[in-house]
């Protein structure tokens, strides 16, 4: 039995999210049905992340145990040859049986986009939040970085019954900016030994409030030691956001060649 790691990048618009579920159309779902044609047989992938519906990613990795004597070059070209357009897989390896895409996962890295000026670049509508309103960088950069170290994000997440610690280990809360298409985008990227259901999306939507002078840097951190979801600011849109990679032990998994 062979363990397959591959690097995936999608376009989340039309998914309900990376996760199987019982109706419309899923990253996972596209990923096995794709499989199953060109190897014949019925596997269960499972990846790094859950993104919910219209989230993208360039960076998502899944891994699949295989039979199969497909070479790594032929996986690769058969699957992006029978996956839809807004899913391809950007490369594969062959990793050890102690491999899993989550489990083994040490860092995720997202992105948000917000398009911060007077009226929004079509080309931009299913990558960035359009935010007419202008924004203070600097107030808002100022409270992102009261996230870095390890804390209780219970505050910037939907309460779940399931979620056993809400407490994470945030490598970077930065905000840049980013040239797209000739236009200055706002960037706030997001590192995290893992990160808990819609967290990036309510910690962009709380920090937007300090952008827009709705809340000062020290209430942003109020929000985040009070530990309460009423306090924090509403769910940033999916669109904006984006898995840009996760990381694994390099003894597990490299993409770049020795």
């Amino acid at each position: 039995m062979r363990n397959i790691a591959l690097l995936l990048a999608y376009d989340g618009t039309d998914f309900v999210g990376s996760q199987f579920q019982n109706q419309g159309r899923s990253v996972q779902g596209a990923l096995e049905g794709a499989w199953e044609e060109l190897t014949q047989e019925r596997r269960r992938f499972t990846l790094a992340g859950r993104t919910d519906a219209g989230v993208h990613a360039h960076g998502q990795v899944a891994n699949v145990r295989t039979e199969t004597r497909h070479g790594l070059v032929t996986l690769m070209r058969g699957m992006n040859a029978l996956l839809p357009d807004d899913v391809r897989v950007l490369a594969a390896r062959e990793v050890s049986a102690e491999f899993h895409a989550r489990r083994s996962a040490l860092r995720r890295d997202y992105r948000y986009l917000i398009d911060n000026n007077p009226a929004p670049l079509p080309t931009l509508r299913h990558l960035a939040l359009h935010v007419e309103q202008p924004l203070d960088v600097a107030a808002m950069a100022e409270a992102l970085t009261l996230l870095e170290g390890t804390h209780d994000f219970a505050a910037f997440t939907a309460p779940s019954a399931e979620q056993k610690s809400t407490v994470r280990t945030v490598y970077q809360a930065r905000l840049g900016e980013i040239e797209i298409f000739g236009r200055v985008l706002i960037a706030v990227d997001l590192a995290a030994n893992a990160f808990l259901q819609h967290m990036v999306r309510v910690i962009v939507g709380t920090v937007l409030q300090v952008g827009r002078g709705r809340m000062r840097a020290a209430e942003f951190q109020q929000v985040l030691e009070g530990r309460e979801r009423k306090a924090a600011g509403p769910t940033a849109a999916p669109h904006g956001l984006t898995l840009t990679s996760v990381s694994y032990p390099p003894t597990l998994l490299r993409w770049e060649d020795d």
